[in-house]
């Protein structure tokens, strides 16, 4: 039996607590001074500030995680803590303070706290790299193509932190000679290949890193079930695994997703849309005869069908809702060509979002007769509809967007739509945005 030596030191987040609520008193004595009641405050800001950290988990970061991911936790963080602080003042609401200068406050504490966070995240990736310090002495066992992948990102990657030791054939080495390195050499993690254990080696590996608090991970095999991102729950005592779990599901993040919705189709609609369309709709009428917007219907939520909106840009045809346009399309106005290429037919599309029926960001819907299509020739295209279509994705601004060409196009855009959905963030919707708002000032070779 192996005694823990400490992955981890015990005093680096009690260290981290006490840091933030330093900062979240101490600005808080700056900002409002001698008209709080500091005790009370800071009793109660202390206990609300670990629990939501608590729930939220604002402290589980580990080397490997993402930086949006780090993002996001601060976002969430600084909205509930923002909302607590107003409900403080609205309690004591005889001190009278202005909102203006609790949003001052709030922001000044979560902009620091986040910049001490990162500073620490950065400054361990420098300690690792430069000094080798802080390090996870690692095995890894199977011997395949995944676990050379890890192979080269444990030596590739320095900044983490990953030591690897060994690395085990089984076709060489039994599981015993496997657990008796790992005992004698105090290896901190394991790696292994499923497909490389058979049940009772699985079993073995399991009780060891069980009996002796090693850290165990697990690399997929080729079984779909394994690439999975799997989210397990219990039914009382007993074990639930569902195959993936959608952030959006969840009422915390629905609501920033619909916020964020929100707030920018108001932005456009009123900023752009409102002097706009009457412009456009002068210079498309003068060009040809028909209505200025082009509805069309389009499969969303649930699979449920709406009208999806766009400035027309094409003549009027009997064939606009059976075939996708093409590269020289001589459907396409001249005026048509250009809003296409800057991608402004897309723009009522915002009341779409206003409507509830569609978001910002999210899987670009199809037209019903080619959903109908894709859902009998392509694996998991349905997975889509979990969530609301959007306006741009993921797949738009990762080379997917436009005509399907081939069939690997259709492909590749539904697994980048599933993994938007599996791995949804505000930051990963606000990078979106920037990044669609770039390639339609540059001018994309699909976008026609």
């Amino acid at each position: 039996m192996i005694f823990k030596t400490g992955r981890y030191s015990g005093f680096l987040r009690p260290i981290s607590y006490a840091i933030d609520l330093t900062v979240i008193h101490s600005l808080a004595f700056y900002y409002f001074k001698e008209n709080l009641p500091l005790l009370n405050y800071f009793i109660f800001i202390s206990i609300a500030w670990v629990l939501v950290s608590i729930r939220s988990n604002f402290y589980a970061i580990y080397r490997f995680t993402h930086v949006t991911k780090i993002l996001s936790l601060v976002g969430k963080q600084g909205v509930v803590f923002m909302l607590i602080v107003y409900a403080f003042f609205g309690f004591y609401n005889e001190l009278e303070e202005k909102p203006i200068t609790i949003f001052y406050y709030v922001i000044s504490a979560m902009s620091l706290i986040a910049l001490i966070k990162f500073g620490i995240f950065f400054l361990l990736k420098k300690y690792r790299r430069l000094l080798g310090g802080n390090i996870r002495r690692v095995v890894i066992i199977g011997l395949n193509q995944k676990t050379d992948q890890l192979r080269s990102f444990f030596f590739n990657r320095p900044e983490f932190g990953y030591q690897l030791k060994q690395i085990f054939d089984l076709n060489e080495y039994s599981m015993d000679d496997c657990l008796d390195y790992i005992d004698e050499n105090n290896i901190d993690e394991i790696y292994s290949s499923v497909a490389e254990l058979d049940n009772d080696n699985l079993v073995k590996l399991i009780d060891f890193a069980d009996n002796n608090l090693k850290i165990l991970k697990f690399l997929p095999d080729n079984k779909e079930i394994y690439t999975k991102k799997l989210d397990f729950s219990y039914y009382g005592v007993l074990p639930i695994v569902s195959l993936r779990k959608i952030p959006i599901d969840e009422p915390f993040n629905k609501f920033i997703k619909r916020s964020f919705d929100v707030v920018l189709s108001l932005l456009v609609i009123i900023g752009i849309l409102s002097w706009l369309t009457p412009l456009l709709a002068v210079i498309i009428k003068l060009e040809s005869r028909g209505p200025v917007f082009f509805k069309q219907k389009r499969n969303g939520l649930d699979y449920e069908e709406f009208f999806c909106y766009k400035f027309r840009s094409m003549r009027p045809n009997p064939m606009a809702h059976l075939h996708q346009v093409k590269k020289g399309d001589e459907r396409i106005t001249k005026v048509g060509r250009i809003i296409r290429k800057t991608s402004i037919d897309e723009l009522p599309q915002f009341i779409n979002v206003l409507k509830g029926e569609m978001s910002v960001v999210g899987p670009r819907p199809h037209m019903v007769s080619h959903t109908h299509m894709y859902a009998e020739r392509i694996d998991k295209f349905m997975v889509r509809h979990f969530i609301k279509p959007g306006i741009t994705g993921l797949a738009q601004v990762s080379g997917y967007r436009g005509e399907v060409e081939s069939e690997n196009d259709i492909i590749n855009r539904v697994k980048y739509d599933i993994f938007y959905l599996e791995n949804w963030s505000l930051f990963m919707d606000i990078k979106i945005v920037f990044q669609t708002i770039y390639n339609a000032l540059r001018g994309e070779e699909k976008a026609y």
